[in-house]
Protein backbone atom coordinates (compact mmCIF):
# COMPACT_ATOMS: atom_id res chain seq x y z
CA UNK A 1 0.00 0.00 0.00
CA UNK A 2 1.11 3.56 -0.68
CA UNK A 3 -0.47 6.95 -0.16
CA UNK A 4 -2.14 8.28 -3.29
CA UNK A 5 -3.90 11.61 -3.72
CA UNK A 6 -7.35 11.54 -5.32
CA UNK A 7 -6.02 14.12 -7.78
CA UNK A 8 -3.46 11.57 -8.97
CA UNK A 9 -6.15 9.44 -10.63
CA UNK A 10 -9.02 11.94 -11.14
CA UNK A 11 -8.36 14.64 -13.76
CA UNK A 12 -10.92 17.42 -14.22
CA UNK A 13 -12.32 17.81 -17.74
CA UNK A 14 -13.76 21.18 -18.78
CA UNK A 15 -15.04 20.92 -22.35
CA UNK A 16 -17.10 24.08 -22.80
CA UNK A 17 -20.00 24.60 -25.18
CA UNK A 18 -21.86 27.77 -26.12
CA UNK A 19 -25.57 26.99 -26.14
CA UNK A 20 -27.30 27.64 -29.46
CA UNK A 21 -30.98 28.62 -29.35
CA UNK A 22 -32.14 26.26 -32.13
CA UNK A 23 -30.27 23.15 -30.97
CA UNK A 24 -31.47 20.47 -28.53
CA UNK A 25 -29.39 19.47 -25.53
CA UNK A 26 -29.54 16.55 -23.11
CA UNK A 27 -29.37 17.67 -19.48
CA UNK A 28 -28.62 15.40 -16.56
CA UNK A 29 -29.51 14.94 -12.93
CA UNK A 30 -27.48 13.08 -10.29
CA UNK A 31 -29.39 11.18 -7.62
CA UNK A 32 -28.07 11.09 -4.09
CA UNK A 33 -27.23 7.94 -2.10
CA UNK A 34 -25.01 6.66 -4.92
CA UNK A 35 -27.99 6.01 -7.21
CA UNK A 36 -26.34 7.28 -10.36
CA UNK A 37 -26.79 9.72 -13.25
CA UNK A 38 -29.98 10.07 -15.28
CA UNK A 39 -31.47 12.16 -18.06
CA UNK A 40 -33.20 15.21 -16.62
CA UNK A 41 -34.71 16.42 -19.89
CA UNK A 42 -33.99 17.41 -23.47
CA UNK A 43 -34.26 21.17 -23.91
CA UNK A 44 -33.96 23.67 -26.72
CA UNK A 45 -31.07 26.08 -26.30
CA UNK A 46 -33.43 29.08 -26.15
CA UNK A 47 -34.98 27.57 -22.99
CA UNK A 48 -31.64 27.15 -21.22
CA UNK A 49 -30.73 30.12 -19.04
CA UNK A 50 -26.96 29.65 -18.67
CA UNK A 51 -25.41 29.83 -22.14
CA UNK A 52 -21.94 28.65 -21.16
CA UNK A 53 -22.03 25.01 -20.12
CA UNK A 54 -19.84 21.90 -20.28
CA UNK A 55 -20.02 18.70 -22.32
CA UNK A 56 -19.63 15.33 -20.61
CA UNK A 57 -18.63 11.99 -22.13
CA UNK A 58 -19.56 8.39 -21.36
CA UNK A 59 -17.30 6.76 -18.78
CA UNK A 60 -16.41 10.00 -17.03
CA UNK A 61 -16.88 10.35 -13.28
CA UNK A 62 -19.43 13.08 -12.55
CA UNK A 63 -20.26 14.62 -9.18
CA UNK A 64 -22.31 17.47 -7.76
CA UNK A 65 -20.21 20.00 -5.88
CA UNK A 66 -23.26 20.76 -3.71
CA UNK A 67 -24.50 17.25 -2.92
CA UNK A 68 -21.41 15.03 -3.27
CA UNK A 69 -21.43 14.57 0.52
CA UNK A 70 -24.86 12.96 0.11
CA UNK A 71 -23.64 10.49 -2.52
CA UNK A 72 -24.56 12.54 -5.62
CA UNK A 73 -22.02 11.15 -8.09
CA UNK A 74 -21.55 8.36 -10.62
CA UNK A 75 -20.19 7.21 -13.96
CA UNK A 76 -21.72 8.84 -17.06
CA UNK A 77 -23.73 6.15 -18.93
CA UNK A 78 -23.56 5.72 -22.70
CA UNK A 79 -26.99 7.28 -23.31
CA UNK A 80 -25.78 10.55 -21.73
CA UNK A 81 -22.67 10.86 -23.87
CA UNK A 82 -22.33 14.52 -25.02
CA UNK A 83 -24.95 15.75 -22.53
CA UNK A 84 -24.37 19.17 -20.93
CA UNK A 85 -23.80 20.26 -17.33
CA UNK A 86 -23.53 23.53 -15.45
CA UNK A 87 -20.55 24.54 -13.33
CA UNK A 88 -22.25 22.94 -10.31
CA UNK A 89 -21.33 19.54 -11.75
CA UNK A 90 -17.72 18.45 -12.17
CA UNK A 91 -16.53 15.86 -14.70
CA UNK A 92 -13.35 13.80 -14.31
CA UNK A 93 -11.43 11.24 -16.35
CA UNK A 94 -10.26 8.26 -14.29
CA UNK A 95 -6.58 7.39 -14.80
CA UNK A 96 -6.72 3.62 -15.36
CA UNK A 97 -2.93 3.37 -15.12
CA UNK A 98 -3.24 4.12 -11.40
CA UNK A 99 -6.58 2.58 -10.48
CA UNK A 100 -8.59 -0.24 -12.03
CA UNK A 101 -12.01 1.17 -13.03
CA UNK A 102 -13.78 -1.66 -11.18
CA UNK A 103 -11.88 -0.87 -8.00
CA UNK A 104 -12.66 2.81 -8.52
CA UNK A 105 -16.40 1.99 -8.61
CA UNK A 106 -15.98 -0.03 -5.43
CA UNK A 107 -14.12 2.87 -3.80
CA UNK A 108 -16.76 5.52 -4.57
CA UNK A 109 -19.51 3.26 -3.21
CA UNK A 110 -17.81 3.14 0.20
CA UNK A 111 -18.48 5.27 3.26
CA UNK A 112 -14.82 6.32 3.09
CA UNK A 113 -15.49 8.26 -0.10
CA UNK A 114 -18.63 9.90 1.33
CA UNK A 115 -16.59 10.97 4.38
CA UNK A 116 -13.93 12.48 2.11
CA UNK A 117 -16.59 14.46 0.22
CA UNK A 118 -18.08 15.62 3.51
CA UNK A 119 -14.72 16.69 4.98
CA UNK A 120 -13.84 18.53 1.76
CA UNK A 121 -17.12 20.50 1.80
CA UNK A 122 -17.51 23.85 3.51
CA UNK A 123 -20.09 26.61 3.85
CA UNK A 124 -23.39 27.09 5.69
CA UNK A 125 -25.29 24.08 7.02
CA UNK A 126 -27.74 23.92 4.11
CA UNK A 127 -25.41 25.19 1.37
CA UNK A 128 -22.07 23.46 1.63
CA UNK A 129 -19.88 23.24 -1.47
CA UNK A 130 -17.14 20.76 -2.26
CA UNK A 131 -13.73 22.44 -2.17
CA UNK A 132 -12.01 20.88 -5.20
CA UNK A 133 -8.49 21.56 -3.96
CA UNK A 134 -9.18 19.86 -0.62
CA UNK A 135 -10.99 17.02 -2.35
CA UNK A 136 -8.22 16.25 -4.84
CA UNK A 137 -5.50 16.54 -2.17
CA UNK A 138 -7.06 13.86 0.06
CA UNK A 139 -4.70 10.91 0.43
CA UNK A 140 -5.81 7.30 0.57
CA UNK A 141 -3.99 3.97 0.82
CA UNK A 142 -3.79 2.39 -2.60
CA UNK A 143 -2.12 -0.86 -3.74
CA UNK A 144 -0.32 -1.38 -7.06
CA UNK A 145 -2.45 -2.50 -10.04
CA UNK A 146 -1.57 -6.20 -9.58
CA UNK A 147 -2.74 -6.15 -5.96
CA UNK A 148 -5.86 -4.28 -7.02
CA UNK A 149 -6.88 -7.28 -9.12
CA UNK A 150 -6.62 -9.54 -6.03
CA UNK A 151 -8.76 -7.09 -4.03
CA UNK A 152 -11.34 -6.97 -6.83
CA UNK A 153 -11.52 -10.77 -7.01
CA UNK A 154 -12.02 -11.02 -3.24
CA UNK A 155 -14.62 -8.26 -3.29
CA UNK A 156 -16.56 -9.90 -6.14
CA UNK A 157 -16.81 -13.14 -4.18
CA UNK A 158 -18.04 -11.42 -1.03
CA UNK A 159 -20.34 -9.14 -2.99
CA UNK A 160 -21.92 -12.08 -4.81
CA UNK A 161 -22.65 -13.67 -1.46
CA UNK A 162 -24.09 -10.38 -0.25
CA UNK A 163 -26.27 -10.04 -3.35
CA UNK A 164 -27.69 -13.51 -2.73
CA UNK A 165 -28.36 -12.50 0.87
CA UNK A 166 -30.02 -9.25 -0.23
CA UNK A 167 -32.16 -11.17 -2.70
CA UNK A 168 -33.27 -13.55 0.04
CA UNK A 169 -34.06 -10.60 2.33
CA UNK A 170 -36.12 -8.96 -0.43
CA UNK A 171 -37.99 -12.24 -0.97
CA UNK A 172 -38.74 -12.45 2.75
CA UNK A 173 -40.00 -8.85 2.77
CA UNK A 174 -42.27 -9.58 -0.20
CA UNK A 175 -43.63 -12.73 1.42
CA UNK A 176 -44.22 -10.90 4.70
CA UNK A 177 -46.17 -8.18 2.87
CA UNK A 178 -48.30 -10.86 1.20
CA UNK A 179 -48.81 -12.57 4.56
CA UNK A 180 -50.17 -9.34 6.08
CA UNK A 181 -52.51 -8.90 3.11
CA UNK A 182 -53.66 -12.50 3.42
CA UNK A 183 -54.31 -12.15 7.18
CA UNK A 184 -56.29 -8.98 6.59
CA UNK A 185 -58.35 -10.44 3.76
CA UNK A 186 -59.17 -13.66 5.61
CA UNK A 187 -60.20 -11.66 8.66
CA UNK A 188 -62.51 -9.39 6.64
CA UNK A 189 -64.04 -12.45 4.96
CA UNK A 190 -64.81 -13.95 8.38
CA UNK A 191 -62.46 -16.91 7.99
CA UNK A 192 -60.36 -16.15 11.07
CA UNK A 193 -63.40 -16.10 13.34
CA UNK A 194 -65.14 -19.25 12.09
CA UNK A 195 -64.56 -21.14 15.36
CA UNK A 196 -65.63 -18.10 17.37
CA UNK A 197 -68.98 -18.01 15.53
CA UNK A 198 -69.52 -21.72 16.18
CA UNK A 199 -69.16 -21.05 19.91
CA UNK A 200 -71.30 -17.87 19.94
CA UNK A 201 -74.64 -18.63 18.29
CA UNK A 202 -76.62 -16.08 20.31
CA UNK A 203 -74.82 -13.00 18.94
CA UNK A 204 -77.07 -10.29 17.51
CA UNK A 205 -76.81 -10.37 13.71
CA UNK A 206 -75.57 -7.55 11.52
CA UNK A 207 -79.10 -7.15 10.07
CA UNK A 208 -80.33 -6.02 13.49
CA UNK A 209 -77.31 -3.73 13.82
CA UNK A 210 -78.15 -2.12 10.47
CA UNK A 211 -81.72 -1.53 11.61
CA UNK A 212 -80.45 0.16 14.80
CA UNK A 213 -78.13 2.36 12.71
CA UNK A 214 -81.11 3.35 10.56
CA UNK A 215 -83.07 4.36 13.68
CA UNK A 216 -80.06 6.26 15.07
CA UNK A 217 -79.73 8.25 11.83
CA UNK A 218 -83.46 9.02 11.80
CA UNK A 219 -83.17 10.45 15.32
CA UNK A 220 -80.10 12.52 14.39
CA UNK A 221 -82.00 13.83 11.38
CA UNK A 222 -84.94 14.70 13.59
CA UNK A 223 -82.60 16.54 15.97
CA UNK A 224 -81.07 18.35 12.96
CA UNK A 225 -77.60 16.97 13.74
CA UNK A 226 -77.19 15.47 10.27
CA UNK A 227 -78.59 16.32 6.87
CA UNK A 228 -80.88 14.06 4.88
CA UNK A 229 -79.02 12.16 2.19
CA UNK A 230 -80.24 10.65 -1.04
CA UNK A 231 -81.00 6.93 -0.74
CA UNK A 232 -78.17 4.71 -1.93
CA UNK A 233 -78.85 2.06 -4.56
CA UNK A 234 -79.50 -1.51 -3.38
CA UNK A 235 -76.50 -3.85 -3.67
CA UNK A 236 -76.66 -6.19 -6.66
CA UNK A 237 -75.22 -9.71 -6.70
CA UNK A 238 -72.72 -8.68 -9.37
CA UNK A 239 -71.14 -6.12 -7.03
CA UNK A 240 -70.36 -8.51 -4.18
CA UNK A 241 -66.63 -9.39 -4.28
CA UNK A 242 -66.66 -12.36 -1.88
CA UNK A 243 -68.91 -14.46 0.34
CA UNK A 244 -69.42 -13.51 3.98
CA UNK A 245 -70.95 -15.47 6.92
CA UNK A 246 -74.75 -15.61 7.23
CA UNK A 247 -74.72 -13.43 10.35
CA UNK A 248 -72.93 -10.62 8.45
CA UNK A 249 -74.42 -8.11 6.03
CA UNK A 250 -73.15 -6.28 2.99
CA UNK A 251 -73.92 -2.56 3.11
CA UNK A 252 -72.68 0.67 1.58
CA UNK A 253 -70.19 2.90 3.39
CA UNK A 254 -72.55 5.88 3.19
CA UNK A 255 -75.22 3.93 5.12
CA UNK A 256 -73.13 3.47 8.24
CA UNK A 257 -70.95 6.58 8.62
CA UNK A 258 -70.91 10.33 8.03
CA UNK A 259 -68.85 9.99 4.84
CA UNK A 260 -68.10 13.46 3.42
CA UNK A 261 -69.79 15.58 6.09
CA UNK A 262 -67.20 16.42 8.77
CA UNK A 263 -67.24 19.83 10.54
CA UNK A 264 -64.70 22.50 9.48
CA UNK A 265 -62.58 24.88 11.55
CA UNK A 266 -60.54 27.99 10.68
CA UNK A 267 -56.85 28.41 11.63
CA UNK A 268 -57.57 31.32 14.01
CA UNK A 269 -59.74 28.99 16.12
CA UNK A 270 -56.92 26.52 16.81
CA UNK A 271 -55.10 26.27 20.13
CA UNK A 272 -51.31 25.96 20.14
CA UNK A 273 -51.48 22.35 21.33
CA UNK A 274 -54.08 21.23 18.75
CA UNK A 275 -52.95 18.20 16.80
CA UNK A 276 -52.79 19.04 13.07
CA UNK A 277 -52.66 15.92 10.93
CA UNK A 278 -51.30 16.09 7.38
CA UNK A 279 -50.95 13.38 4.75
CA UNK A 280 -47.17 13.28 5.12
CA UNK A 281 -47.60 12.22 8.76
CA UNK A 282 -49.00 8.81 7.75
CA UNK A 283 -46.81 6.12 6.21
CA UNK A 284 -48.17 4.62 3.00
CA UNK A 285 -49.47 1.04 3.08
CA UNK A 286 -48.51 0.37 6.71
CA UNK A 287 -50.66 3.32 7.90
CA UNK A 288 -48.18 4.00 10.70
CA UNK A 289 -48.44 7.44 12.26
CA UNK A 290 -44.96 8.86 11.66
CA UNK A 291 -45.29 12.04 13.71
CA UNK A 292 -47.74 14.22 15.63
CA UNK A 293 -47.42 17.92 14.90
CA UNK A 294 -49.09 20.61 17.01
CA UNK A 295 -50.47 23.95 15.81
CA UNK A 296 -47.55 25.88 17.34
CA UNK A 297 -45.14 23.90 15.11
CA UNK A 298 -47.24 23.67 11.92
CA UNK A 299 -48.50 27.03 10.75
CA UNK A 300 -51.51 26.88 8.45
CA UNK A 301 -53.69 29.38 6.60
CA UNK A 302 -56.33 26.98 5.26
CA UNK A 303 -59.49 25.63 6.86
CA UNK A 304 -59.29 22.16 8.39
CA UNK A 305 -61.61 19.26 9.11
CA UNK A 306 -62.28 18.53 12.77
CA UNK A 307 -61.99 14.99 14.05
CA UNK A 308 -62.57 13.33 17.40
CA UNK A 309 -61.03 10.44 19.27
CA UNK A 310 -62.18 7.17 17.71
CA UNK A 311 -62.82 8.62 14.24
CA UNK A 312 -61.39 6.71 11.29
CA UNK A 313 -59.19 9.12 9.31
CA UNK A 314 -59.14 8.15 5.64
CA UNK A 315 -57.09 9.79 2.87
CA UNK A 316 -59.24 10.43 -0.19
CA UNK A 317 -56.23 11.90 -2.08
CA UNK A 318 -54.10 9.28 -3.85
CA UNK A 319 -56.04 6.43 -2.20
CA UNK A 320 -53.61 3.91 -3.72
CA UNK A 321 -51.20 4.99 -0.94
CA UNK A 322 -53.58 3.25 1.49
CA UNK A 323 -53.37 5.77 4.35
CA UNK A 324 -55.94 5.21 7.10
CA UNK A 325 -55.62 5.53 10.88
CA UNK A 326 -57.83 5.72 13.98
CA UNK A 327 -57.60 8.97 15.94
CA UNK A 328 -56.36 8.46 19.50
CA UNK A 329 -57.20 12.07 20.43
CA UNK A 330 -59.19 15.03 19.09
CA UNK A 331 -57.59 17.18 16.41
CA UNK A 332 -57.85 18.70 12.95
CA UNK A 333 -56.63 17.52 9.56
CA UNK A 334 -56.21 18.57 5.97
CA UNK A 335 -59.46 18.41 4.01
CA UNK A 336 -57.82 15.69 1.89
CA UNK A 337 -58.35 13.41 4.91
CA UNK A 338 -61.91 12.37 5.74
CA UNK A 339 -62.82 11.96 9.43
CA UNK A 340 -65.35 9.12 9.50
CA UNK A 341 -67.72 8.64 12.43
CA UNK A 342 -69.35 5.19 12.28
CA UNK A 343 -72.86 4.84 13.67
CA UNK A 344 -74.14 2.02 15.85
CA UNK A 345 -70.89 1.76 17.85
CA UNK A 346 -69.21 0.03 14.90
CA UNK A 347 -65.63 -0.77 15.91
CA UNK A 348 -63.28 1.91 14.53
CA UNK A 349 -60.34 -0.47 14.22
CA UNK A 350 -62.43 -3.02 12.34
CA UNK A 351 -63.48 -0.20 9.98
CA UNK A 352 -59.84 0.79 9.50
CA UNK A 353 -58.98 -2.75 8.41
CA UNK A 354 -62.11 -2.97 6.23
CA UNK A 355 -60.91 0.12 4.34
CA UNK A 356 -57.50 -1.51 3.77
CA UNK A 357 -58.81 -4.73 2.23
CA UNK A 358 -57.86 -5.67 -1.35
CA UNK A 359 -61.22 -5.30 -3.10
CA UNK A 360 -61.81 -1.86 -1.53
CA UNK A 361 -58.39 -0.62 -2.70
CA UNK A 362 -59.11 -2.00 -6.16
CA UNK A 363 -62.51 -0.23 -6.21
CA UNK A 364 -61.19 3.19 -5.16
CA UNK A 365 -58.16 3.03 -7.45
CA UNK A 366 -60.37 2.26 -10.45
CA UNK A 367 -62.84 5.01 -9.70
CA UNK A 368 -60.67 7.94 -8.55
CA UNK A 369 -60.65 11.06 -10.72
CA UNK A 370 -57.67 13.21 -11.65
CA UNK A 371 -54.26 12.30 -13.06
CA UNK A 372 -51.76 14.29 -10.98
CA UNK A 373 -53.91 14.47 -7.84
CA UNK A 374 -56.37 11.54 -7.97
CA UNK A 375 -59.16 11.78 -5.41
CA UNK A 376 -62.02 9.56 -4.36
CA UNK A 377 -65.26 11.47 -4.94
CA UNK A 378 -67.82 11.71 -2.12
CA UNK A 379 -70.59 9.88 -3.97
CA UNK A 380 -68.24 7.11 -5.07
CA UNK A 381 -66.95 6.76 -1.50
CA UNK A 382 -70.49 6.52 -0.13
CA UNK A 383 -71.32 3.78 -2.66
CA UNK A 384 -68.34 1.60 -1.66
CA UNK A 385 -69.23 -1.81 -0.24
CA UNK A 386 -68.57 -2.66 3.41
CA UNK A 387 -68.78 -6.18 4.95
CA UNK A 388 -70.52 -5.65 8.31
CA UNK A 389 -70.14 -8.32 11.04
CA UNK A 390 -71.99 -8.30 14.40
CA UNK A 391 -70.46 -5.91 16.95
CA UNK A 392 -68.99 -8.64 19.18
CA UNK A 393 -67.39 -10.35 16.21
CA UNK A 394 -65.83 -7.06 15.09
CA UNK A 395 -63.87 -6.96 18.35
CA UNK A 396 -62.78 -10.56 17.91
CA UNK A 397 -61.63 -9.85 14.33
CA UNK A 398 -59.55 -6.86 15.48
CA UNK A 399 -57.98 -9.00 18.21
CA UNK A 400 -57.10 -11.77 15.71
CA UNK A 401 -55.58 -9.31 13.22
CA UNK A 402 -53.53 -7.48 15.84
CA UNK A 403 -52.19 -10.72 17.36
CA UNK A 404 -51.11 -12.02 13.96
CA UNK A 405 -49.72 -8.64 12.91
CA UNK A 406 -47.63 -8.59 16.10
CA UNK A 407 -45.98 -11.83 14.89
CA UNK A 408 -45.41 -10.17 11.49
CA UNK A 409 -43.86 -7.14 13.24
CA UNK A 410 -41.41 -9.42 15.05
CA UNK A 411 -40.49 -11.11 11.75
CA UNK A 412 -40.06 -7.70 10.13
CA UNK A 413 -37.63 -6.61 12.85
CA UNK A 414 -35.56 -9.76 12.25
CA UNK A 415 -35.54 -9.19 8.47
CA UNK A 416 -34.58 -5.52 8.90
CA UNK A 417 -31.82 -6.54 11.30
CA UNK A 418 -30.47 -8.99 8.69
CA UNK A 419 -30.59 -6.26 6.05
CA UNK A 420 -28.62 -3.83 8.22
CA UNK A 421 -26.10 -6.54 9.10
CA UNK A 422 -25.62 -7.24 5.41
CA UNK A 423 -25.07 -3.54 4.67
CA UNK A 424 -22.61 -3.21 7.56
CA UNK A 425 -20.74 -6.31 6.37
CA UNK A 426 -20.19 -4.82 2.92
CA UNK A 427 -19.00 -1.53 4.39
CA UNK A 428 -16.46 -3.49 6.48
CA UNK A 429 -15.36 -5.31 3.31
CA UNK A 430 -14.99 -1.97 1.50
CA UNK A 431 -13.06 -0.45 4.39
CA UNK A 432 -10.70 -3.42 4.62
CA UNK A 433 -10.02 -3.20 0.87
CA UNK A 434 -8.44 0.24 1.29
CA UNK A 435 -6.78 -0.18 4.68
CA UNK A 436 -4.65 -3.30 4.25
Amino acid sequence: MKKVKIGDFLHRIKETVNIQDIEEYKRVTIRSKNKGIFLRNIALGKDIGTKKQFIISKGQFLLSKIDARFGAFGIVPENLDKAIITGNFWAYEVDKNIIDIELFNIFVSSKNFIEICSKASSGTTHRKYLDEKKFLNFEIDFPPLEEQKVIIKSYRKKNNYNLLLQSEIHTQQTLLKKLRQSILQEAIEGKLTKEWREQNHDVESASILLEKIKQEKEQLLKDKKIKKQKPLLPISEDEIPFDIPDSWKWCRLGEICNYGSSPKIEPKELNEDTWILDLEDIEKESSKLLQKVRADKRKTSSSKSKFYIGNVLYSKLRPYLDKVIVADEDGVCTTEILPLHFYGSINSYYSKYALKRRDFLLYVNNITKGIKMPRLGTKDGQKALYPLPPLQEQKEIVKKIENLFAVCDALEIEIESSKKSSERLMQVVLKEAFEK
